[in-house]
């Protein structure tokens, strides 16, 4: 087993270990491939703490010098492989904490279909107030688009209204139902765009026991009793747990909608990314009570901020419009007109299907870093992995990563009923290609290999 010699040349502990290891890689002592100890029996060894190991090693990982497997241990690094992309030598994290696509799919063709919108007769259109509404071409298109991959056979154009993103469209649904005070309903963890809204409204959010379908029928039962009016689900590929409600489930959750009087504002966003797995959304199973919110900043690319809100009735629908001409007049044009291009010339569906290619890469590159250690989501494309674990031990993780030079979503955010569930939510789309990927979760693995530790051998 590697014991290093502890040189004095670095002020602290962990900068002499971390010396030592650099040290012993360069000169050959430590080949590519070499297993290190386990952390707590290195540890014991020199007679250090193992947060002091926790963090070297995951400093390591950070400049390329090892690799780590929860479970099978931290190795040396092959350094003759390209690390540019894995380590960043300005100090720069890497981002595994906002929930966004792959971004090269939509960059390729930004400059084409740019050119292409600038020969339109109607470009001029884009710098005139758009109807409260939305553009009606805009509003067709995107209502054959969610039919086609959100599954909802009803999406009327003439019951929609264009936001800008789907978080405004969740305002504008809560704005609608809601006056300061109420209760909404929703998953025990959840987006934190909910907690947002809630804050800023004087909502009080109530949160929902899951199991391995989300919500289940038994919470709501008796959290509806208590007098709540609306319900904020995400039933396909939830946001953080990525689980997804089967046919029986959401029939049963639009029973109990029905029984109870509820709303619900049903957020779809990642229907994308479970087309042709995923049934129908609630809004098929209660379309008299659904409010639908889709949009394109995780299919397609976020700057777009476009949104897409499906009105039951005409009444909620007059609602929003209202809010819509107080908050913003219009909503703006030039996002909606890059989609609906996309969506009439075959170029949105394209951008989908090579996100969804690359996200089930980076997810069996999950698989093999992290083993076990995640909950696999129903769908290999879904965009985010939920790691269950305590929360103090969820927190523990956050803060080993960002010393590690990886940036995860805060344990706490998506949290209503922290006694129901924790854990830590991994975003695979930001890191800039599978390398830099595969680097920052062996660098997480490091810090998760911390709580695993290896039997060690008895020590008389």
């Amino acid at each position: 087993m590697w014991i290093p010699t502890l040189d004095e040349g670095h002020p602290t502990v962990s900068g002499r270990l971390l010396g030592a290891l650099r040290r012993d890689i360069e000169n050959g002592t430590l080949p590519p491939g070499t297993r290190l100890p386990p952390h707590r029996e290195l540890a014991h060894r020199l007679g250090i703490g193992i947060g002091t190991v926790t963090a070297v090693y995951g400093e390591a990982a950070r400049q390329g010098l090892l690799s780590a497997t929860v479970g099978r241990g931290s190795f040396v690094a092959d350094r003759s492989a390209p690390m540019s992309s894995v380590y960043d030598p300005e100090g720069g994290a890497i981002d595994l904490a906002q929930n966004l696509p792959p971004s090269a799919p939509a960059q390729r063709r930004s400059a084409a279909t740019l050119a292409k919108l600038s020969r339109r007769a109607d470009t001029g259109l884009l710098l005139d107030y758009a109807p409260p509404a939305g553009h009606e071409r805009h509003r067709q298109a995107a209502a054959a688009w969610i039919r086609r991959i959100g599954g909802l056979g009803d999406a009327r154009a003439d019951r929609m209204v264009i936001t800008d993103g789907a978080q405004q469209a969740m305002l504008y649904a809560l704005g609608a139902l809601c006056r300061p005070g109420d209760t909404v309903l929703t998953e025990s963890a959840t987006y934190f765009g909910i907690r947002s809204i809630a804050q800023t409204c004087d909502l009080k959010l109530v949160g929902l026991d899951m199991d391995e379908q989300g919500i289940m029928p038994e919470a709501l039962e008796r959290a509806a009793q208590s007098g709540a009016r609306v319900l904020y689900t995400m039933p396909t590929l939830q946001n953080p747990t990525g689980r997804t409600m089967g046919d029986a489930r959401r029939r049963d959750i639009a029973a109990l909608a029905r029984k109870h009087g509820l709303s619900i504002v049903e957020d779809d966003l990642y229907s994308a990314f479970a087309a042709g797995f995923a049934p129908p959304p609630l809004a098929g199973y209660a379309p008299e009570r659904t409010l639908y919110i889709n949009g394109t900043s995780k299919a397609l690319a976020p700057g777009l901020r476009t949104g897409y809100l499906i009105l039951p009735d005409a009444d909620l629908l007059d609602r929003v419009l209202r809010q819509v001409r107080a908050h913003v007049y219009a909503p703006c044009a030039i996002g909606p007109t890059i989609a609906c291009q996309w969506m009439e010339d075959g170029s949105a569906d394209d951008i989908m299907a090579e996100i969804g290619e690359e996200l089930a890469a980076r997810g069996d590159i999950a698989r093999q870093v992290l083993g076990d250690a995640f909950v696999p989501p129903d769908d290999r494309r879904c965009p985010h992995l939920w790691l269950p674990l305590p929360e103090l031990d969820a927190e523990r993780l956050a803060a080993r990563a960002m010393r590690a030079g990886v940036k995860l979503t805060p344990p706490s955010a998506p949290l209503i009923e922290p006694q129901l569930i924790s854990g830590v939510r991994l975003c695979l789309g930001p890191a800039s290609d599978r390398a830099q990927l595969r680097g920052a979760l062996e660098r997480l693995a490091c810090g998760l290999d911390a709580d695993h530790p290896e039997p060690a051998a008895a020590v008389v």
